[in-house]
């Protein structure tokens, strides 16, 4: 029994530890840009050895992808977005009202992670062209994640009449981007919640049926 409390203490220490150096990433990725940024300079953030970096990640490349990847999960569980609770719940809403408004909630919380590290990254991957080949090419995922709930949405009571798939995956795509979050969030000053009330008003007049549409 004790063997096995001290291998999960050990489990959890591991795991505060790679959450430390992942948030010292962030801070200084995004104080000082990518390229100007040390393991050195993480490590000394985060309190540990530079050897830990290493070892725990490999490079500051594949740092920087797990950095992507836990802000725009919210943990580091191998969980795809469309599988996580939020998406799956908003799916199986049975208004098109419903989905768009847990759709909203969740993309809100995930542009809030998100959003800030977006101008770094695309900074880092214009200095470093390996970097864009840390994921796998092809159709935005975040264009995937929105088409998915697009598909479910047209199909469900309160949908806009005639309203294709592909129309309101394109909204979805662009009210919900986080060049738009950040024009409104941070250049504006808008605080989130205004933010995911105006992208509600503004998706679900084209996205929802009107009142007398539904008479």
């Amino acid at each position: 029994m004790s063997q096995v409390k001290s291998g999960a203490k050990r489990t959890q220490r591991a795991k505060e530890t790679r959450g430390r150096m992942i948030d010292a990433a962030r801070e200084l990725f995004v104080q000082s840009g990518y390229g100007a940024t040390s393991l050195q300079d993480i490590a000394d953030r985060a309190g540990v050895a530079v050897q830990t970096i290493y070892f725990t990640f490999g490079n500051k490349r594949a740092l920087l992808k797990e950095l992507v990847d836990v802000s725009i999960a919210g943990d580091d569980e191998p969980i795809a977005t469309m599988e996580r609770p939020w998406f799956r719940e908003a799916l199986a809403a049975e208004t098109a009202g419903a989905q768009l408004r847990l759709h909203l909630a969740g993309t809100r919380k995930t542009l809030e992670r998100v959003a800030p590290i977006i101008e770094m990254l695309r900074a880092a991957a214009a200095a470093d062209s390996e970097i864009t080949e840390l994921w796998e090419q092809g159709t935005d995922p975040r264009f995937t994640i929105h088409s998915t709930a697009a598909k479910a949405l047209v199909t469900k009571p309160g949908a806009r009449e005639a309203l294709t798939v592909e129309h309101a995956a394109d909204l979805l795509f662009g009210v919900l981007s986080p060049e738009l979050y950040l024009v409104f969030v941070r250049d504006r000053g808008w605080p989130p919640h205004q933010w995911e009330a105006w992208a509600h008003e503004t998706l679900s007049s084209q996205l929802c049926a009107r009142r007398h549409e539904r008479m």
